[in-house]
């Protein structure tokens, strides 16, 4: 069931979306070569905390981080550790920030150093696609709409797009409907209506878009060991078009 959100709960998660948004700006002024993860998700949890507000990730089936950290070859769910980033590396930090009860949820990719042309051009066509499927996410269209303009621009760039993990709604909780994939044929999904509230989140590999997940039962890698990259915002559909909770 699609639940769709009133006005001031729409504000009240653009509340948490504006902690996870400053939290990511803060950790884009630290990335470089000799950070760990581990560091930045400390980081992330006392931002939370600072500002009133919690890691919903935290103990979510178990998980045990404030954050997921992502690097290189890892599509998502990565645990933090304390090896150093390197220069030339990707991460990704996804993170959901509960704020009185309502959530945001956003991940960004950070180049570390000085990063390949082959990961640098990456990055830009993951946030490139998210923002072509925000686009989309206009009352009357379908999600659809949403999957197929990523999946399009992303194939014609030359990358493929990861089919196991997907967006999906939010709210009180983490994982609400609808779902949203990031591939399939235009027109179909439900119909996008004003008071939705979900997130777009494409994972973009080098190589095939299929994924292994580790024997820790959450870390997942491309097959291949090609690069993987994501971004990802949580938006809210209103009259004047999809307005980004966790951008600003």
């Amino acid at each position: 069931m699609i639940i769709l959100k009133t006005k001031e709960e729409i504000a009240n998660m653009h509340a948490a979306g504006r902690i996870l948004a400053a939290c990511h700006r803060e950790i884009e002024k630290m990335i470089r070569p000799g950070l760990t993860t581990w560091e930045i998700d400390q980081f992330a949890e006392r931002f939370m905390k600072e500002h009133g507000a919690t890691p919903e990730q935290k103990g979510y089936h178990g998980y045990k981080y404030a954050t997921c950290a992502s690097v290189n070859d890892v599509i998502c769910h990565g645990f933090p550790k304390q090896e150093p980033l390197a220069d030339g590396d990707i991460v990704t930090i996804d993170m959901v920030v509960n704020l009185n009860g309502w959530l945001a949820d956003s991940a960004w990719s950070y180049a570390v150093g000085n990063v390949s042309e082959q990961a640098r051009r990456l990055l830009e066509t993951a946030k490139e696609a998210l923002y072509r499927g925000i686009a989309q996410a206009v009352a009357g269209n379908r999600i659809g709409d949403i999957s197929n303009t990523i999946q399009t621009f992303a194939e014609t760039e030359g990358y493929s797009v990861v089919r196991d993990f997907i967006g999906h709604g939010i709210g009180k909780e983490m994982h609400e409907d609808p779902e949203v994939p990031h591939h399939g044929p235009k027109g179909k999904g439900p119909r996008i209506k004003e008071g939705m509230v979900f997130t777009i989140e494409p994972m973009l590999n080098t190589g095939s878009y299929y994924a292994r997940v580790d024997a820790d039962g959450w870390t997942a890698r491309t097959v291949d060991g090609g690069l993987s990259a994501q971004y990802e915002h949580t938006i809210a559909i209103t009259a004047q078009g999809p307005v980004i909770l966790t951008e600003h």
